[in-house]
């Protein structure tokens, strides 16, 4: 007599091993320096990558599926996002189809890496669910997702597969857990780094520390890049930013979020306090340059 349990389980294996097969051939790894990284075909001739587990600098390879190995030159990359894009000859490996769904809390997952080109997994659970959200570096992520599993440096920047084998993001190592950077994301800054080879955030040229006021909270400016936007529109060292368009300033990381790849170019009304009095300020947001 058949155990129905043992022949669930053989149907869930099955089908786990059948979302290996038909997602590992998109799946690449990465070699830069000393470092060792997975990735995937995005579009031909280009591959998505994990950003901090690419080298800052030194040649960098890829090894396809097929066992093939090419030189790949980094198209551009986003310390905020962990997104990084490498030109590469992918040849005929098909690239992976990213899905934008969210998989439900307590769902199961899978990693699809790869280990010197040969492909792994990794079984996960679907640990968190979440709203967008802001990266310590100040990037916008579009969805909070975190799973449940162990995951070596050199399998960073591998995709993320829900249990019915949609890709619907790249897992990374975030703070003591494995984000997955959602499909949205990905796709929104990998174009832009194709077109752009960066993504523009804004920039006021100042350097800025909390302070507390009778009326709330304010940013003190203890520094001023006198090449900048805020030095050409007359603020100062000393004075207290204090609200912009006329909304009152919540925090200096408030401020940083108005500060995304949209503002660049806009004029905005500053609202500032010099030695208590209140002034204003038209500012041209600008570009932040390049570290």
């Amino acid at each position: 007599m058949t155990d129905p349990n043992a022949t669930s389980l053989a149907a869930i294996s099955s089908s786990l091993a059948d979302i290996v097969a038909r997602t590992a051939p998109a799946v690449v790894s990465v070699h830069s320096h000393r470092l060792r990284a997975s990735g995937f075909v995005w579009k031909p001739g280009l591959v998505v990558t994990a950003d901090e587990a690419l080298a800052e600098d030194g040649e960098i390879s890829v090894k396809l599926a097929d066992s093939a190995e090419r030189p790949a030159r980094i198209a551009g990359r986003d310390h905020t996002t962990d997104v990084a894009l490498l030109r590469v000859d992918t040849g005929s490996t098909p690239p992976a189809t990213l899905s934008a769904t969210v998989p439900a809390l307590g769902s199961l997952a899978l990693v699809v890496a790869a280990e010197r080109g040969a492909p792994t997994a990794s079984l996960a659970m679907v640990s968190l669910v979440g709203e967008r959200w802001r990266s310590l570096r100040g990037g916008e992520i579009d969805a909070r997702l975190e799973l449940d599993v162990h995951l070596r440096h050199s399998h960073q920047g591998g995709l993320a597969v829900d249990a019915s084998g949609q890709a619907v993001g790249m897992a990374v190592q975030g703070p003591r857990r494995v984000l997955v950077i959602p499909a949205a994301t990905i796709e929104r800054v990998a174009a832009r780094l194709e077109s752009h080879g960066r993504i523009a955030r804004g920039y006021l040229g100042l350097g800025l520390q909390p302070v507390r006021l009778d009326e709330g909270v304010g940013a003190m400016v203890m520094n001023v890049d006198k090449q900048g936007p805020a030095a050409a529109a007359g603020i100062r060292q000393g004075d207290v930013i204090v609200g912009l368009n006329d909304e009152k300033l919540t925090g200096v990381r408030a401020l940083a979020r108005a500060l995304g790849p949209d503002s660049v170019g806009s004029v905005v009304d500053v609202s500032v306090r010099r030695a208590g009095e209140p002034v204003h300020f038209k500012l041209t947001i600008g570009e932040r340059p390049e570290a």
